[in-house]
């Protein structure tokens, strides 16, 4: 028996690596998935593998009719949805320099999208008697990052909206909670470092651990929170970083490695 039989759960963001590995883990402890992204050519072939127990529908969150055709599609498919997993993202990031259309493109998917979703899949979790939303955050909603402006500000909302919706909703039974990875393997950091060896060397200079994280590692995270492991748990931040929010401004000591103290 898995721990998560008879739950239907619509994830978002599937295509990439992070998506996908929790649609797999969904499945693989007894979940039906509805699989959702813009990019088919990723999102279709990951669904696939997962069998019968899975669907995808090619979905741009920023579209609302979109939003109600893959909420449609899990109900019909499925009988209703008792997770959502928001897991998608957009790095739209020129710091200061950014144009106004891309901040709101950044927000309206990298926030207002999961929001517009959570409320439309509400009234089918009521009808069956609660459900569980896990928000996928990242570090860089609680640190400032050298480089960066548009990310860390649409992740620090992701993590507000998390804290606000988790009071709202806990009266109907539902929980909210986010995940905030750290640096984890991705496609994008596939395509900039070319190995998984060199991001990894990356990530060892502010990881405790020594590594990036292995999707699979965020999506054992997202199985807890969408189980009753986490039945008291709502409004709630679970950080699966290698230890990069433990650290200190001293980081891991490397500047002193460096510039070492005069004897």
């Amino acid at each position: 028996m898995g721990e998560l039989d008879g739950k239907v759960a619509v994830v978002t963001g599937s295509a990439s690596y992070i998506g996908t590995a929790i649609a797999a883990r969904l499945v693989a402890n007894g979940a039906q998935v509805v699989l959702a992204d813009v990019d088919a050519d990723n999102g279709r072939p990951a669904a696939a593998e997962l069998g019968d127990a899975a669907r995808f529908v090619e979905t741009d969150l920023s579209d609302d009719k979109a939003l109600d055709v893959l909420v449609e599609t899990a109900r019909r498919e499925f009988g209703g949805i008792d997770i959502l997993v928001n897991a998608a993202a957009v790095f739209l990031d020129d710091r200061l320099a950014t144009s106004r259309e891309d901040w709101h493109a950044a927000f309206d998917l990298n926030v207002i999208s999961f929001a517009v979703l959570m409320g439309k899949v509400v009234p089918s979790m009521i009808e069956r008697d609660g459900g569980s939303i896990i928000n996928i955050a990242s570090i860089s909603g609680k640190q400032s990052q050298p480089g960066r402006v548009v990310y860390p500000v649409t992740k620090a909302a992701v993590l507000g909206l998390t804290r606000n919706a988790g009071q709202l909703l806990a009266g109907d039974g539902i929980r909210v909670n986010a995940v905030s990875p750290g640096w984890t393997w991705s496609r994008s950091l596939a395509n900039r470092y070319g190995s998984r060896e060199r991001g990894d060397e990356l990530a060892a200079e502010f990881q405790p651990l020594g590594r990036l994280a292995d999707p699979e590692e965020i999506a054992d995270a997202v199985v807890f929170l969408a189980g009753d492991r986490s039945s008291f748990m709502t409004g709630a931040d679970l950080a699966v970083d290698g230890g990069y929010a433990a650290l200190g401004p001293e980081a891991l000591g490397r500047a002193f490695e460096r510039i070492p103290t005069i004897d």
